[in-house]
């Protein structure tokens, strides 16, 4: 009867590999459009008469609507699985590009670019990074780096292809054709069949008559025994109305992951590293073409960049799957996180053409192994039980820096006339993030090991007699003083425990 209700174990292969590909398309679009679009920016501010950090916001809103409607996501993944929700959410991009088409103020992109086509995108990233660690478990880190690897292929290909539409189309048609393209979410989220969907359902029938029909006949023994006593019986519908609220409220969004010292570590480094993240891929373009350099070589800029980081995700997911990284992969994401901001801090250093090359090169690198490992290490500190919750509780803290970051970025290039000081701004941030968790992982893994230790001591210990209630006392200790890791087995535990007081 436990196992009545569980869909069946990760295939690591079969149609999984058809899955990777519709997330490749998915996460791409998601991942690369709103760096895409920064070629649009410099023209798009001539025609408004805005300045650098009004322009940005069209871009900043798009990707904090992307993260910060995550729970969202996860939400209606929870509820009608990733398919339909992909679906949609290509459908939503079509029409918000579509639609800024035919935008006249810069108030009307922020609608239609940054909140419909942002929250279209959500719909695409969150269930394609969940479905992935449904189908795969053992090969999980090489499938994450793979479909990881749509975002850089993604914007090679929009990057020299959103200047072309726009020297034959303007933005006004590129943008038409674009909503077009994105139409393709669609046809990536039909790859994504349900696993094992029609045998978890039946047998979940199954499962939930049995127990309908053990509770009615506990119910009327309940009955007859109190009419018999004469004993009424309490009333108690109003505090199973809320809980049955809450349960509901947490099988959606897993609360009690803020008591996991794991993913606090992840969730304030990420928030902090975010900070900077974006905003050196936003300005780069706009940046070349400020130093005097052509369209499309400042196009090309970007190109370079998505190259590098096609070749470096795939790579760091093999690397990270390796017997020596992986059981230590936190430590590998946050050198990734430290030597790209090391990247920003040199980049004012690069003066000609040449030195934009060789940034673009190792930023490049750097992104792309940054991101090949973002859900990967999130995964690896919560367990894929857990991980749909993880999601969106990270994306939406995250959203907030995102907002703020290319914003504040330019805000610096307004006020000293000069774009160094915010790649200096978005080095310093991301070192500082990396440093942070390399220490607080570091603490981490000391702490799980102490943990251990001590469990492994009182197992091993002979003169560990106890009475049953005093057993029973040590363990509800150990269980609060154990570490967060071990949340997934006690709340198995004690969903069992109900189970048993129930019937």
């Amino acid at each position: 009867a436990a196992e009545a209700g569980r869909a069946p174990g990760p295939p690591d292969g079969g149609w999984g590999w058809v899955v990777v590909f519709g997330a490749f398309v998915s996460i791409g679009f998601a991942y690369a459009f709103p760096k895409g679009l920064a070629i649009f920016f410099k023209e798009i501010q001539d025609f408004f008469g805005t300045s650098y950090s009004e322009i940005a916001w069209v871009s900043s809103i798009m990707l904090a609507t992307t993260y910060g409607a995550g729970p969202i996501s996860s939400i209606l993944v929870n509820r009608y699985g990733s398919r339909p929700v992909v679906m949609f959410g290509g459908l939503l991009c079509g029409v918000g590009m579509i639609s800024a088409a035919f935008c006249t103020s810069i108030l009307q992109l922020y609608i239609c670019v940054g909140f419909i086509t942002g929250f279209g995108l959500a719909l695409n990233l969150q269930p394609s990074v969940i479905i992935i660690g449904k189908y795969f478990l053992k090969r999980r880190p090489i499938a994450n780096g793979l479909a990881m690897a749509g975002s850089p292929v993604m914007l090679c290909t929009l990057a020299p292809l959103n200047q072309f539409l726009f020297d034959n189309f303007g933005w006004r048609g590129s943008f038409l054709i674009l909503g077009a393209i994105l139409l393709n979410c669609c046809v990536a989220g039909a790859l994504f069949r349900p696993i094992g969907a029609g045998t978890a359902l039946v047998k979940t029938q199954v499962t939930e008559e049995g127990k309908d029909a053990l509770k009615g006949k506990i119910t009327e023994d309940g009955k007859e025994m109190s009419s018999a006593l004469n004993v009424p019986i309490e009333n108690k519908t109003e505090d199973e109305g809320e809980k049955d609220c809450f349960e509901k409220i947490n099988q959606y969004l897993d609360f009690s992951l803020f008591k996991h010292r794991g993913f606090l570590i992840y969730l304030i480094g990420n928030v902090l590293m975010f900070l900077g993240f974006f905003a050196p891929i936003v300005f780069l373009a706009p940046y070349a073409k400020h130093t005097g350099i052509d369209e499309y070589s400042a196009a090309f800029l970007l190109s370079i960049l998505a190259i590098v980081d096609m070749v470096a995700r795939p790579t760091t997911g093999i690397v990270a799957n390796s017997k020596w990284v992986r059981p230590r992969i936190q430590y590998f994401f946050s050198f990734a996180i430290a030597f790209n901001g090391a990247c920003h801090l040199l980049c004012p250093l690069a003066s000609s053409y040449a030195g934009l090359v060789v940034y673009s090169s190792f930023f490049g690198l750097a992104f792309g192994m940054v991101c090949a490992m973002l859900f990967e290490t999130l995964m690896d500190l919560v367990g894929a039980a857990r991980f749909t919750s993880a999601v969106g509780l990270v994306t939406i803290a995250e959203c907030c820096t995102i907002l703020l970051g290319p914003p504040i970025g330019g805000i610096l290039i307004d006020t000293f006339g000069d774009y160094k000081y915010m790649f200096i701004k978005c080095g310093a941030v991301m070192v500082l993030a990396g440093t942070f968790l390399f220490i607080m992982n570091y603490y981490n893994y000391r702490m799980l090991a102490k943990e251990e230790k001590e469990r492994k001591t009182k197992e091993e210990d002979p003169k560990s007699v106890r009475t049953e209630n005093e057993g029973r006392k040590n363990w509800n200790k150990d269980s609060t003083q154990d570490g967060p890791e071990l949340e997934p087995l006690r709340e198995e535990g004690e969903g069992v425990k109900k189970e048993m007081n129930g019937t």
